[in-house]
């Protein structure tokens, strides 16, 4: 095995541990956040100002991780994120933690991942050997489900055992764990390309975009997957959690199973990846998951009444989603130069995920101020539509996921065919 990819394991092994820290804590204060007022919309700002920022900060993050060592700005990224979760300890032990606040750290930790990601995604380049990235793509895949199943379980059980501020505690020490971890045991090769050539970080910022945009494929592909995105945010990131505990009258139990279900499918379509067992056309791999996950995860999403069906579904949607990462991720990495890879990936998160934030802010509306109260009218369309979804709280939240999953599927499946991003096929 390559040295350099047996440090890429231990880097990766000791992340994903700190990222099961985080996702408990995610979804602990989910919990906490709904169970004040059972908006949906609160929820949503939850994530929306996660996203902002890292849209933000991430249009000229690029052109910093090119200047300087992905190591110290993975370091310096994870302790300011650190610090944000020891404020929210504090301020829970002292009985002073307000939904405010949580939304502050949240956009505190949003601006460090715009910075942490792209370093973290130039620092898998330089340790993997390119016939390795699809699969260390189902390896980064398979650990962010495997959080997904876990974290609801073991933060339920820590919340009953030890409240909010002992999963803050533990999530401390997963950050710590990791943090040790990448100062002593990983050394990620830095090359003087990565400098800075006397241009502004700006100007390095417009260089990553004309980059794009001189690849039209490429560009291609990352705006077809905003407006994906952006239908994802709708619903599955954004309005999934309310309309379960709607849908099932307050059961969080519920909630941690249809997690977990959803981390499940992820997990499989991981280690699908992971071991090698995928088609070669990057371009399938990309649109035709996509659009099974429109179409067998949102729809029957929606179409669910009950936590097995719930359950299905949330496989159905997760199981595709490492292949489309791995199909973007292996012409990326095969078609950006090294040097430019920091300023590229980081704009192309920008393009691509600015959608999410716009979806999420929209999606809570259309839920509690559209969906929800159309479906509480009587006669006309309203009620045919019960017949489909069925009554009651979270059914306009179900009505949304039958939309998203009827355009997202075939907008998914259309752009298979588009002649600009055929020539990524192999």
């Amino acid at each position: 095995m390559n040295k350099n990819f047996r440090k890429y394991i231990v880097f990766w092994l000791s992340q994903s541990i700190s990222q099961l820290g985080s996702s408990m804590t995610s979804f602990a204060l989910i919990l906490w956040i709904f169970g004040l007022n059972g908006s949906a919309m609160t929820v949503s700002l939850l994530t929306f100002f996660w996203y902002v920022p890292n849209i933000v900060f991430g249009l000229f993050s690029g052109a910093v991780v090119d200047r300087f060592s992905k190591k110290k700005l993975m370091l310096i990224t994870d302790s300011v994120s650190a610090a944000c979760s020891v404020a929210v300890l504090a301020l829970n032990a002292l009985g002073g933690l307000e939904i405010w606040h949580i939304y502050f750290v949240n956009f505190i930790i949003g601006a460090m991942n715009a910075f942490q990601a792209p370093a973290s995604s130039v620092a898998t380049g330089q340790l993997v050997p390119k016939e390795r990235l699809a699969q260390v793509s189902g390896m980064n895949s398979f650990a962010g489900n495997l959080n997904t199943v876990v974290s609801p379980v073991l933060a339920a059980a820590l919340f009953a055992f030890g409240g909010l501020r002992l999963i803050l505690a533990v999530d401390l020490a997963s950050f710590v764990f990791a943090f040790v971890v990448l100062a002593t045991l990983i050394k990620i090769p830095e090359s003087r390309a990565d400098v800075g050539k006397g241009q502004s970080i700006f100007s390095d910022c417009a260089e990553g975009f004309r980059f794009l945009r001189r690849n039209d494929g490429i560009f291609m592909i990352i705006v077809t997957l905003a407006v994906l995105n952006f239908f994802s945010a709708l619903t599955y990131e954004n309005i999934l959690s309310p309309m379960i505990l709607s849908r099932s009258g307050g059961n969080s139990a519920v909630l941690g199973i249809v997690n977990a279900a959803t981390g499940m499918g992820g997990i499989l379509g991981g280690i699908i990846v992971a071991g090698g067992r995928f088609s070669k056309d990057n371009i399938k791999m990309i649109y035709v998951s996509a659009g099974l996950s429109f179409l067998l995860g949102d729809i029957f999403m929606g179409l669910g009444r009950n936590a097995l069906l719930w359950a299905v579904a949330g496989v159905a949607a997760s199981l595709p989603i490492p292949f489309i990462n791995a199909g973007q991720n292996v012409i990326l990495y095969k078609n950006v130069p090294e040097e430019m890879q920091g300023r590229v990936f980081a704009v192309r998160n920008s393009l691509q995920f600015f959608t999410i934030p716009i979806g999420i802010l929209l999606g809570g509306f259309l839920a509690d101020y559209v969906f929800e109260p159309f479906m509480r009218t009587e006669g006309g369309a309203a009620e045919m539509f019960r017949r489909i979804v069925g009554g009651g709280a979270g059914s306009g939240m179900a009505l949304m996921f039958l939309c998203t999953g009827t355009f997202g599927s075939i907008f998914s499946f259309v752009l298979y065919h588009q002649k600009s991003i055929q020539k990524f096929k192999q």
